[in-house]
């Protein structure tokens, strides 16, 4: 296996987990991952993103085996972030109440979108055909 896989497997194997903890996160850290006041679990909308999230983190846990593979998994989790980090800023900064997620789940997410990215790059040139 390349360098650059066994990083990109370290790091979606990281993120897989981490994605699968949200719901602790946000009773450990409430300001900083949960949208509403009251326990994670009081949200019907937040146990959803938990759940979507799980989901995922168990999927990116499985495309560490094989990133080549899953290459489509993996940009779409760098885009999703990537989206889902700008909106929640945004819905932040118009909301006093909502500013620690700019130090909580946005920068985390923009985080993911990037290391992603970088080792997909790096890994897509590793497995490119060679052209000489």
């Amino acid at each position: 296996m390349v360098r650059n896989d066994r990083l990109l497997s370290t790091a979606l194997i990281v993120f897989g987990v981490t994605f699968c903890l949200v719901y602790p996160l946000a009773v450990v850290w409430p300001s900083g991952w949960a949208w509403h006041t009251g326990s994670p679990a009081s949200s019907n909308y937040f146990m959803m993103i938990v759940g979507v999230y799980a989901t995922l983190g168990v999927f990116l846990i499985r495309a560490a085996w094989k990133p080549f593979d899953n290459r489509s998994l993996i940009w779409f989790t760098v885009w999703s972030s990537v989206v889902h980090a700008v909106v929640m800023a945004l819905q932040a900064l118009s909301q006093d109440m909502h500013h620690g997620h700019l130090a909580g789940d946005v920068p985390a997410l923009l985080l993911v979108a990037l290391v992603l990215a970088v080792l997909m790059k790096r890994s897509d040139r590793d497995h490119a055909p060679d052209r000489t």
